[in-house]
């Protein structure tokens, strides 16, 4: 059964369980500046999932989706990713675990013909509902079934102590049992190992709680079902392969790369290829859908992935871009459910090329210097440390080129470690930084985060359709500030108000601040942590910090 077939087949299916299919949504999500790529089928419906119910309450999608989270497990491991497809099927407040736990079973056990003995379960250890259904109803046997906690089996993932607050509620997993592990030590050797005997294929998510400050735990009014089965992982099982990259949808991207850049088989390993392969696949997707290789945000992202796979191609030519001629396999791998790859190929193919012969430059002019300034500083740690970030964060080398550079001209291993060591703290000093200014979070339900030292908002909607409250915190984008002009598009937190913020599937009120010298047009007021927070433009005039408004919400 090819991935083409089980794509259709898995949409097909819930649609006849009356779900909507929607397209999938591009890798830069529509509307939402707060996430760089999307990361999960569940995040083209977010205003479904905040209580917005339009046209449907049941959908089914196959997400294209990227993250950098597990970069570097990329090749070492049989199943992680950068692009990978994401099948999901969500109800915003209609069907909920019964419906969720039988329709995954049936999937999996009539559709793919997946045999039962091969499956495993796993539910949230405080589930007692999810543990009924899956024994008595689906009649798993008990011993293929296991709790776990909050780290597991909760979603965000330990979110009762540590939070966001809002949506969440416990997980339900699938798991496939490849057969016993001969090199795993674990006597009880379960889906909570990691020795790789388990695929976990599918994440069943009931969202049916709303996190208040403290881990209070809210039961939502509308609960909903949002589940998440990666592609690869289950065209493996079908295809009755351990490992992602030999399924069809990567061996004929591999099979280029063999004949392409190593016909003999001995200039790269097995790891690095798939490395190129899986990076090759979420840079064909980025660039299709308008993420240009760049020093900022996605395009940074692109790029650094165009680069690392020019550092490994490197071997079969130093001086001429190659990694652009494989372009067109991934073109032909995933043109079926996605025609528009095909339209934009040579657009693609001459971006990569660009990006690679920009590299090349960079690296034939500074990785001279970059020995030589090495060789300079051999016996200073700090200064190695300090060259190597300048060569990584200025001109871009990959760390790969840098360390080969540090070998090569043999530094003291004491001094080397301490160098790397130095060149880490710059580093993530310089992350920090970078994420402390950026306005994307990763976070589906979250704006970008703000300095709120301010103490919780009280709330007066309850009994006042209007109020006055005092403005503790004026910001302009991220940037607190004590004064806002017309057109600033502002954030603003009052000491009460009677806006409602956006909580437990219920949208967040709109309406108007007055000052004395101005008015601020409010779009939306969300909360975080028990501060409202109250977004819109000023309208006239000007509003300042400390002065009291006249809050009035649209009725």
């Amino acid at each position: 059964m090819t991935a083409n077939t089980i794509r259709k087949k898995f949409l097909d299916f819930f649609a006849s369980k009356k779900h909507t299919v929607v397209p999938s949504d591009s890798l830069v999500p529509k509307g939402d500046p707060t996430v760089l790529f999307t990361t999960a089928g569940m995040q083209q419906f977010k205003r479904q999932f905040l209580g917005n119910i339009d046209e449907f309450t049941r959908a089914a999608s196959s997400q294209k989706c990227l993250r950098t989270d597990d970069l570097n497990e990329v090749g070492k491991t049989d199943f992680h990713h950068t692009f990978f497809e994401m099948l999901g099927n969500f109800s915003f407040g209609d069907y909920f675990k019964k419906e969720a736990i039988a329709w995954a079973w049936e999937f999996l056990t009539k559709e793919m013909k997946i045999p039962q003995d091969r499956l495993w379960v796993s539910v949230y250890q405080e589930d007692a509902e999810a543990e009924e259904i899956w024994l008595k109803d689906i009649g798993i046997a008990r011993d293929k079934l296991i709790r776990l906690g909050d780290k597991s089996n909760f979603w965000p993932a330990n979110a009762k102590e540590q939070g966001p607050n809002g949506p969440c509620g416990p997980c339900s997993e699938i798991f496939y049992d490849y057969g016993v592990n001969e090199h795993c030590t674990n006597k009880n050797c379960n889906p909570d190992c990691d020795c790789g005997r388990f695929s976990e294929i599918w994440n069943l998510v009931f969202t049916q709680y709303n996190r208040k400050e403290g881990g209070v735990l809210e039961p939502l009014p509308n609960k909903n079902i949002d589940t998440g089965m990666g592609l690869e992982r289950l065209v493996a099982v079908v295809q009755g392969k351990k490992n992602n990259f030999e399924t069809d949808l990567f061996a004929p991207i591999i099979e280029t790369i063999n004949g392409t850049l190593d016909p003999s088989n001995q200039k790269f390993s097995l790891s690095e290829k798939r490395i190129i392969a899986d990076h090759l696949r979420a840079i064909v997707f980025g660039i299709s859908d308008g993420v240009i290789p760049s020093n900022e945000g996605r395009g940074y992202v692109i790029k650094k992935l165009i680069i690392d796979i020019t550092d490994i191609a490197s071997r079969v030519s130093q001086s001429q871009p190659v990694i652009y001629r494989l372009v067109p396999s991934v073109v032909r791998a995933m043109q079926g459910p996605y025609p528009e790859l095909q339209v934009k190929m040579h657009d693609t193919a001459d971006i990569v090329e660009s990006a690679e012969k920009a590299y090349i430059k960079v690296k034939k002019e500074r990785l001279p210097e970059l020995k030589r300034k090495l060789k300079e500083n051999e016996k200073a740690a700090t200064a190695l440390g300090q060259i190597m970030f300048r060569y990584r964060d200025t001109y871009g080398l990959t760390i790969k080129t840098i360390y080969e550079a540090l070998n090569e001209v043999r530094i003291d291993e004491k001094i080397g470690a301490d160098a790397e060591e130095a060149y880490k703290k710059l580093m993530e000093q310089q992350q920090k930084q970078s994420r402390a200014s950026s306005k994307m979070t990763g976070d589906v339900f979250t704006d970008a985060e703000l300095d709120l030292d301010v103490p919780k908002t009280k709330f007066t909607g309850y009994d006042k359709t209007d109020d006055t409250g005092k403005i503790l915190k004026l910001y302009i984008g991220d940037n607190a500030v004590k004064e806002a002009n017309k057109d600033d598009q502002v954030k603003v937190i009052l000491d009460q108000t009677p806006f409602y913020a956006e909580a437990g599937g219920q949208v967040g009120d709109t309406g108007m601040l007055t000052g004395p010298q101005g008015k601020i047009g409010i779009a939306d007021t969300q909360k975080r942590d028990d501060i409202f927070i109250h977004l819109g433009t000023v309208e006239s005039g000007k509003i300042k910090t400390g002065e009291i408004v006249h809050a009035v919400f649209d009725k």
